[in-house]
């Protein structure tokens, strides 16, 4: 990082870092952290999970810079299998958000799942749906076609990871099902207001960075990352319900996928996430928010001059 940047003073707040996967988004908020004493509140939905460390890609060392440890929140702080609703994240994204403030630092929310981002950043209403028991047995012997269908008897389906496998889809119904009967109140938490700055890269850079970051990963355990997490009793469907590399790596580990077939799946399905996650980061401009968009190949420096520039003048 070029030091010649001198510390900002503290923005009075929310930041937001958003981008595809493989955009290099992580290390941006950190740098960026550094010039504004900030603290990073993640938003991604499987970095929550302590165990799930190579395959979510939580690189814990892209939180130093130049020797400085940037403080994050909001990673590892459930246990792989546990449930971790939408509404939980709100509850703790606000939680943190206010602890951050209070101690005059500046929150900087960064991650990939939009759904996460938009929720905070609108203030979703969203009570804590409790299990239907007697709705998720009479689910259960449906096909996943069939599951989809009564899912989109409910609602449109914009968000596909609904419908990814039956235990997701069960969930979503047993959601759609409760909120038709339950109308929203008032807002639990209000919207908050952000300066959101998008990191872009464009198709075949992303598409390379993906490839070899998913051999790095394998190169680096991510079997035996998830061989280690069956073998402390998380249940495979719990694991196959978290989607892409867990999904594939799972079922390759139980013998339902060859290696070669593991690796290709899963090299298709990360690299229509990503385009699934600009389409929701675009839609998100068609809801009204403004996103300030920086090349993803700027140097740091001149990443972290840009969005210095748009923040005062926000």
């Amino acid at each position: 990082m070029n030091n010649s940047l001198k510390m900002q003073p503290f923005t009075p707040h929310l930041i937001t870092i958003l981008g595809p996967t493989a955009s290099g988004k992580t290390t941006f908020a950190a740098h960026l952290a550094s010039q504004l004493r900030g603290e990073i509140i993640s938003a991604d939905s499987r970095q929550i999970y302590r165990g799930m460390d190579i395959g979510t890609g939580k690189d814990l060392k892209d939180y130093s810079v130049d020797g400085q440890q940037i403080p994050y929140h909001l990673i590892d702080i459930r246990e792989a299998g546990e449930k971790y609703t939408l509404f939980n994240y709100q509850h703790d994204f606000h939680k943190v958000y206010n602890d951050i403030l209070s101690r005059q630092k500046t929150p900087i929310l960064c991650g990939g799942t939009g759904l996460y981002i938009e929720s905070v950043l609108k203030g979703y209403h969203l009570p804590d749906v409790p299990e239907n028991s007697a709705l998720r047995k009479e689910l259960e012997p449906k096909t996943l076609d069939e599951l989809t269908q009564i899912l989109s008897s409910y609602k449109i389906l914009h968000n596909t990871t609904d419908t990814d496998t039956k235990k997701r889809a069960i969930r979503a119904i047993e959601i759609a099902d409760f909120q038709s009967k339950n109308p929203a109140s008032a807002l639990d938490y209000p919207p908050v207001e952000s300066v959101i700055i998008g990191v872009d890269i464009d198709r075949e850079s992303r598409r390379r960075k993906i490839t070899s970051r998913l051999k790095k990963r394998l190169d680096e355990g991510m079997i035996d990352e998830v061989k280690s997490l069956l073998a402390k009793g998380v249940p495979a469907d719990n694991l196959i319900y978290y989607g892409l590399e867990y999904k594939f790596v799972t079922l390759h580990a139980i013998g339902q996928l060859t290696y070669a077939d593991m690796f290709s799946q899963l090299e298709i399905a990360i690299h229509q996430f990503a385009k699934r996650q600009m389409t929701w980061f675009r839609g998100m401009e068609k809801r009204g928010f403004t996103i300030h968009w920086l090349d993803f190949s700027l140097p740091m420096s001149e990443k972290i001059k840009q969005a210095l520039t748009i923040i005062n003048n926000s």
